[in-house]
């Protein structure tokens, strides 16, 4: 018997409190994030579902001031960071996020295979730095073919230090 249907799939990113180093009023800084939305996903497709979603962060204080900063993210509902995977009810379907479109590096918090993401910011000649965008990048692999349709969720916390 085929499965009909297509799972809706939503992945929410949620930001952590940022840590600084950098004492107000030297400097301050903000994280947002957007959500990684994978949409449908037919779970006979031998093709995997990719999407993306964002980290950004922005900071202000005193001129040239460098400010160097280390993003982690959670394995959310997944026992390791090599078996993310997102819930509807007691039904669950694998993904994973990467730091790059080639999907080979995991990106997590430096263990279990996983890698953090580095950057740093330099404060312009009035204090300022416009927003750094991380992408997050998500997929799903093809071939899941227990996958029932449902709307599946995960909860990723981002934690931004700022070293």
């Amino acid at each position: 018997m085929a499965l009909r249907g297509l799972l809706t799939l939503l992945l929410w990113l949620v930001a952590g409190p940022a840590q600084a180093l950098c004492i107000s009023p030297l400097c301050s800084c903000s994280v947002t994030t957007t959500n990684v939305v994978f949409g449908n996903h037919n779970p006979l497709a031998s093709s995997n579902t990719d999407s993306t979603g964002s980290v950004r962060v922005g900071c202000g204080g005193v001129a040239g001031l460098l400010i160097p900063y280390q993003i982690d993210i959670t394995r959310g509902g997944g026992v390791s960071y090599g078996a993310r995977r997102m819930n509807s009810g007691a039904n669950q379907l694998a993904y994973n996020l990467y730091t790059d479109n080639t999907y080979l590096t995991v990106w997590g918090d430096g263990s279990g295979g996983s890698q953090s993401v580095s950057s740093g910011i330099l404060l312009d000649v009035l204090g300022l730095s416009p927003q750094q965008t991380h992408w997050i990048y998500g997929r799903i692999p093809g071939s899941q073919t227990t996958a029932v349709p449902g709307s599946y969720i995960d909860t990723i916390t981002v934690t931004v230090t700022y070293n």
